[in-house]
């Protein structure tokens, strides 16, 4: 291997030098901050473990994304995690089992086999909020305020949220007794927005319940899609129009809590379908080409670990937060440059001015006070009158 080919990194795959660490690191502790002043506990899950467990209540794309090792101790094969929520769905539901909502958050690295999208990471900095023992819609709204106050906090410009409830989907496919090959056939149809290849799947469909599948494709724009679903799926199961109301509750709290806040519905948008069972919400802001956070409700993701939990959050990337996002992250780095020496009353300053938030660097043996400079220090200590002072850099 040639010696410039041992610094290549992976496609996909960064490394994230100063001062933008520093910013990224500010960024989190004060998104976890938020986090903890809403009631969420942080939980740190591994980079690695067993895949089944890895995989559990998880779809096809989570398996795509995920690297797999072989554990050398085990034998066992195991998974690079690619997304933390499985893993805090599992602490929720076998580890804490409590009783009752439970608020959980985390904030780590996470590594995708293939990226998301062209030209995006594949080592994301996942950051998220899940609300776990609720399921009524006002779990989904503080899911979706928070999210939204997150974005706030990183002070990203020009937000638009897309809306939508899997839930829809789901009641009149069931309604119609569509088989599985026909129902995902119809949800990629949908997703395209292949009115033609809808009418074909929904032909063998009893009439009214057809009308109401071919009219999810049409139904989206801004609030006025609501009402035009009210109209259209009148005639839909008890269930479906259960989902459209607490789908109507939800814009209608989001709306006088951000009035200013763009709203798009799209109840042909299936977003994470084979994930999800309720409400589901994206993020966007103009020139992104995909979503900048997202989530929805996920019910009963702890059954597989033998409790059935109902469960809402979000995720997003923390990277792409400070990108895109305005907020002054870092104060300007100034620090005390300290003198090389063994001396005790030396030593003693510098601790006490560390102990006290000041940023000092102290010089090694043979370095000049030049050298403060190149250590953005501003300030130096310096003897007088019997005592280590702290005096401009220029005295």
């Amino acid at each position: 291997m040639a010696t410039v080919d041992r610094w290549l990194l992976p496609d996909g795959i960064e490394e994230v030098l100063p001062p933008e660490a520093a910013r990224i690191e500010t960024a989190r502790r004060r998104v976890l901050d938020l986090f903890q002043c809403w009631g969420y506990e942080l939980v740190i899950t591994p980079h690695v473990e067993f895949l089944e467990s890895l995989l559990t209540g998880a779809g096809q794309d989570l398996d795509l994304k995920t690297f797999k090792v072989v554990d050398p101790l085990s034998g066992r094969q195991m998974g690079l995690r690619a997304d933390i929520t499985p893993q805090v769905a599992r602490v929720d539901a076998h580890t804490l089992r409590r009783e009752g909502p439970s608020r959980l958050c985390y904030a780590g690295s996470v590594l995708h086999a293939k990226p998301h999208a062209l030209a995006t990471s594949r080592s994301p900095i996942q950051l998220g909020a899940e609300l776990y023992g609720d399921r009524s819609s006002s779990s989904d709204l503080e899911v979706i305020s928070l999210m939204l106050e997150t974005l706030a906090l990183a002070d990203v410009p020009d937000v638009h949220m897309d809306l939508g409830h899997v839930g829809i989907y789901r009641g009149l496919a069931r309604a119609a007794g569509l088989s599985g090959r026909v129902e995902q056939q119809l949800f990629d149809a949908l997703q395209r927005k292949a009115m033609d290849e809808i009418a074909v799947l929904t032909g063998d469909v009893e009439p009214a319940l057809a009308q109401m599948l071919r009219a999810l494709a049409r139904l989206c724009g801004g609030r006025e899609a609501l009402e035009d679903a009210r109209q259209q799926l009148a005639g839909a199961p008890g269930e479906v129009l259960e989902s459209l109301e607490g789908l109507v509750q939800i814009a209608d709290q989001l709306a006088a809590r951000y009035p200013a806040l763009p709203l798009y519905f799209d109840l042909g948008e299936l977003r994470g379908y084979h994930y999800h069972t309720g409400v589901v919400f994206a993020v966007f802001v103009p020139g992104v080409g995909q979503s900048i956070a997202q989530g929805g409700r996920y019910d009963d993701i702890g059954a597989d670990f033998g409790r059935a939990r109902p469960a809402t959050g979000f995720s997003t990337d923390l990277k792409t937060l400070v990108s895109l996002g305005n907020a002054e992250l870092v104060a300007p780095v100034v620090g005390v440059w300290a003198p090389h020496g063994d001396d005790q009353a030396l030593w003693q300053a510098v601790r006490r001015l560390r102990g006290q938030g000041e940023r000092v660097v102290q010089a090694l043996d043979g370095q000049r006070r030049e050298a403060a400079l190149s250590a953005a220090c501003d300030r130096q200590l310096v003897f007088e009158d019997g005592s280590w002072v702290v005096a401009p850099l220029d005295q």
